[in-house]
């Protein structure tokens, strides 16, 4: 007697199984569609991704190859251009780490070639990048002083936006510390004041942590402001 019950429960159920399916079958089906198509769309997209990182890739390798042309003795201004050129399509297409470094790359150029506006430009396009990397736009910051404590008048407003961008740097963990450091005492000669300089050079001659070549900077600095 249970088995009759049970093949009846079973019907019944298979009965209404029939029954969903004819009334909701379509959701199922459309849900499984989505799901499939978001798939696709997913492996798609990475599939874009990673196309676009090849290209920029291989547009900013061509560009440094230019530029290490460009840097050779006598080299050909068409190796400069090609490799601004690269440059500012990495800059343009890249994501935000290939962006910063192809602007400094870029201003590097700039640089070399006497185009200081230019440069400075760029050094500030990576500084105010937020995208980029710290570093990367702390490198720019201290570029940018750095260029412009060579300025022949160096008036207060533009010492002071000097040492707005270099201040920022003195973090202790910053490994741009001890370069910032000795643009600030630069910048303490070029405004006349000596004891600041001194000062400076001084903490920075005796900084264990700092590169050798700025402990013998800040030495010899010493040395004509007689500390």
């Amino acid at each position: 007697m249970s088995d009759i019950f049970d093949e009846v429960d079973e019907d019944l159920r298979a009965d209404r199984t029939r029954q969903l399916l004819q009334r909701y079958g379509w959701l199922l089906g459309a849900a499984a569609l989505v799901v499939i198509a978001a798939s696709g769309a997913w492996q798609g997209w990475k599939y874009y991704q990673a196309r676009e990182t090849a290209r920029v890739s291989a547009v900013y390798l061509a560009a440094m190859r230019n530029a290490e042309a460009a840097a050779q003795p006598n080299a050909p201004e068409a190796a400069r251009s090609a490799a601004l050129a690269g440059f500012d399509q990495v800059a343009r297409e890249g994501a935000g780490g290939y962006r910063a470094v192809a602007r400094l790359q870029a201003a590097a150029l700039a640089a070399q070639a006497g185009q200081r506006d230019q440069a400075l430009a760029l050094w500030d396009q990576v500084a105010a990048d937020s995208g980029a990397d710290r570093l990367l736009r702390d490198v720019a910051s201290l570029h940018w002083g750095l260029t412009l404590l060579d300025t022949p008048q160096l008036d207060a407003g533009l010492a002071e936006r000097i040492a707005g961008r270099l201040k920022p740097l003195l973090d202790p963990t910053n490994p741009l510390k001890a370069l910032a450091d000795e643009g600030l005492g630069l910048l303490a000669m070029r405004q006349g004041n000596p004891e600041a300089a001194r000062e400076i050079f001084k903490r920075l001659s005796q900084d264990v942590t700092a590169p050798q070549g700025v402990r013998g900077r800040a030495n010899g600095l010493l040395a004509q402001l007689g500390g």
